[in-house]
Parts: structure tokens; sequence; C-alpha cells
């Protein structure tokens, strides 16, 4: 049997959450109502593409929940990926991402990530003070020891957990072909200057036969971490008022990878971008 190569499965997670990751000006992008509820949960299926075979490696869950956060109502966000169990033998992928968000602003408040990829360990905890204006980041992983720093919070700036549901408040209808769309992001400890681009609508066949209509991103991506760089990820996102992804593809540093989306709980609206 062919091993699946490990920075694929350290990094199954994170190309599910890097597509999302398209910072918009709040006016423009943030709507009075969020197109989800406490108690929603994603469910997605994750794919990889070696030497021209598909291999069902994974999965990843999306949850939601609400609480107070400095006597202000926030959301939770979790996202929690694993190896399928018949995989874990030989390499085993546990990654765990949570954060919280101001319910208002949707600025993040807290972010925190815990993985386990076979012998690789990462841990990132990321605070956001908005009074003194600086992210307090802490990192370390196998490779690099423990790694506190102070980094400038100039302008919003997005983590990734908080990233999944924040592109899913754009006003998509607004939008025009071709256009690029700017972001900041936060990413085990350095900030990046990233964008996506708005590809259009597409009537999409998800696995279980089911066709949606969808709007489609492209993202910028960063070269060196687990992508090749450039603009290598694409996402289809529902057309309707849950703007749900329902599939994700991107490009890594040898094969490709899937996120296929399998079910949903507690979402707010009805699927009407369902066509059949």
């Amino acid at each position: 049997m062919n091993r699946i190569p490990q920075h694929f499965n350290r990094k199954f997670l994170i190309s599910l959450l890097f597509f999302l990751f398209f910072q918009y000006s709040a006016l423009r992008a943030q709507k009075s109502v969020f197109p989800f509820q406490p108690g929603e949960k994603l469910e997605y299926k994750v794919s990889y593409n070696w030497e021209f075979v598909w291999v069902d490696a994974g999965k990843v869950v999306f949850e939601v929940d609400s609480l107070m956060y400095g006597n202000q109502p926030a959301y939770h966000f979790k996202g929690f990926g694993r190896s399928y169990s018949s995989y874990d033998w030989f390499f085993k992928v546990r990654d765990y991402f949570e954060s919280v968000a101001d319910a208002g602003s949707f600025h993040p408040h807290w972010f925190t990530r815990n993985t386990r990829e076979g012998d690789f360990r990462v841990n990132n905890k990321f605070n956001f003070d908005y009074e003194k204006n600086h992210i307090i980041s802490q990192t370390e992983n196998s490779h690099t020891p423990f790694r506190k720093d102070t980094l400038l919070l100039d302008d919003f700036v997005l983590d990734v957990q908080t990233a999944v549901y924040y592109v899913r408040t754009f006003d998509f209808e607004s939008m025009v072909e071709g256009e690029k769309i700017p972001f900041r992001m936060i990413i085990d400890g350095e900030i990046y200057e990233l964008y996506g681009q708005y590809l259009g609508k597409e009537i999409i066949e998800n696995h279980d036969g089911q066709i949606y209509r969808c709007h489609k991103f492209s993202a910028l991506l960063v070269e060196g971490t687990m992508f090749k760089g450039g603009e290598d990820l694409i996402v289809w996102l529902t057309d309707d008022k849950n703007h749900i992804p329902i599939l994700i593809e991107a490009k890594i540093l040898v094969g490709s990878v899937k996120a296929i989306f399998t079910g949903s709980e507690n979402i707010l609206h009805p699927m009407e971008s369902l066509v059949n």
C-alpha cells in the first residue's frame, strides 16, 4: 500500500480552512443578520490525490455556538479534523481549531490550534487586544521551540477559524466576476497580505448526486507552507442564504486535495440552492 505523504496529513484541515480567507471591507461584506446560528454543524470528507489515485483520508467537522465575552455577545467557532481509523495505524491525525469573535463586528478575540499529525505537533494561541492594537502570539511545533511575539494590529486581521464563518457573510450578489478581494490573515504567528478572486456562479454536482447552484472563488495561497503558491485553491459556496461551502479543491506540494460536503445540522435557512 502506498503511504500518504506526511506533508499532506499535517495540513489537510488547514487546506479546508484556507479557501475562506477573504477579507473585504466591513460595510460591504458584513450583513446585519449572519447566515448561520448556534448549533449549526457542517461535515466534510477529505480526499487526497497522489499519483492519479484519489484516497479518502479523513473528515472535518465545523460547529458554531454562542457565548458572552467581556459582557458582549460573541460567536464560539470550533473545527475538528481527523484521519479515518483505517489510517491511524500508520499516520494518526487529530486537528483542533477554536476561536471566539465578536457577534457584531466579527473581530476575533482569541484563537487556538492544537494538532497532532503523526509525530508532528503544533500549538498556536493568538489573543487580539483592540485597546492596545496588538496581537499576542504564542507558537510552537515539533520543529520550532516556543515563541511569544507581540504583533501590530493596525487593521482587520482574521484567524483561520473565524474566517470559516466570516466569508459566509459576504454580499455575493454585489460582486463582479474577476473582482479581487484583499484580506489579512494570521497564520503560525505571521500576518500575510493575500487576496481572493470572485469567479462568478457555477452549477456543480456533489459526490452524492445532489446538484447545487454555487458562487465560485479562487484564493492566493502562501508559497512554502503546504501549498505551491498562487491561485491554486478554489471553493464553491451555495448560492442561497446559507452560503455553505460545498466543494473545495487545492493543489498542494505533491498532488491535490478535496474537501467534500457530506452533511449539516441546524442550518439557518432552507437549502434553496439545490437544483434537484
